[in-house]
């Protein structure tokens, strides 16, 4: 089944140093764009990412420090994969907890600047448990009824994650071929930032979901406690997360 589409959708895929959202760095990445027309396009990069790639990461993905030693780093690639996905929404296997994170974080850091106003995301990955319960390589086979060849290169499981939303609409007729349902239909919980250390509550509101101010309004805590506010900016917490953070404290500000 092919998708229907209001806007374009990129599929991608990241390979990394490590997986903490916050510190470590994209080695390669790999974009697959499926337009409403129909027409398609992808781009794959190696990145230099600046810090070692440990030997134990480089054991799962195959990317040594040595390949990437040369390559462009993601500050000079972020003006082009910006460009690539400004229009689209966004898809891929395990995405909304990690992809799009870090993604995220890269672009900030970057300069550019990321949000996912106006656009939605849709993980396979969440479909894919929430009907399976198996990896991707697992899901290639039992949905496409093919051995994925070069699991964990970013280009392949980018491709195949695009095969297998395919194919899941084949098998499933609950499933509406439309990217805002799937977005819903996948999204685990309703969080305000990337990494879940702000959600909405009943009433929409903003609350914090971690420490001593855990279910409390972010907008209250910074209201009595102003100090919390410069805490977070100046602690390891993720610049996306830091970002929602300021949106919330200026309109807060502008109200007054």
């Amino acid at each position: 089944m092919e998708l229907k589409l209001h806007r374009p959708i990129c599929f991608f895929d990241l390979e990394t140093t490590g997986i903490d959202i916050t510190k470590d760095r994209i080695v390669e990445i790999s974009i697959f764009k499926v337009y409403p027309n129909g027409n398609k396009e992808s781009k794959t990069w190696l990145v230099n990412p600046t810090i070692p790639i440990p030997p134990q990461t480089t054991a799962v993905h195959g990317i040594t420090n040595e390949q990437v030693a040369n390559e462009p780093t993601f500050s000079e690639l972020a003006p082009l994969v910006h460009t690539m996905i400004k229009d689209s929404d966004l898809a891929g296997f395990n995405s909304d907890r990690f992809d799009i994170p870090l993604l995220a974080e890269e672009l900030l850091r970057a300069g550019v600047d990321f949000d996912m106003k106006n656009r939605v995301s849709v993980d396979i990955q969440t479909i894919f448990h929430k009907k399976e319960e198996r990896t991707l390589s697992a899901a290639y086979k039992f949905y496409c009824n093919q051995s994925l060849e070069n699991a964990h290169s970013a280009e392949a499981d980018t491709m195949a994650t695009y095969e297998i939303l395919k194919a899941q609409l084949d098998r499933y007729s609950d499933l509406e071929n439309d990217m805002k349902s799937l977005s819903e239909f996948t999204t685990r919980k309703k969080s305000v930032d990337f990494a879940g250390f702000i959600a909405f509550n009943d009433k929409g509101q903003e609350i914090f979901t971690f420490g001593k101010h855990k279910g409390a309004l972010v907008e209250d805590i910074f209201e009595k406690e102003p100090g919390y506010f410069g805490w977070i900016q100046n602690a390891d917490f993720p610049l996306y997360t830091k970002k929602v953070l300021t949106a919330i404290k200026l309109r807060k500000l502008s109200t007054k």
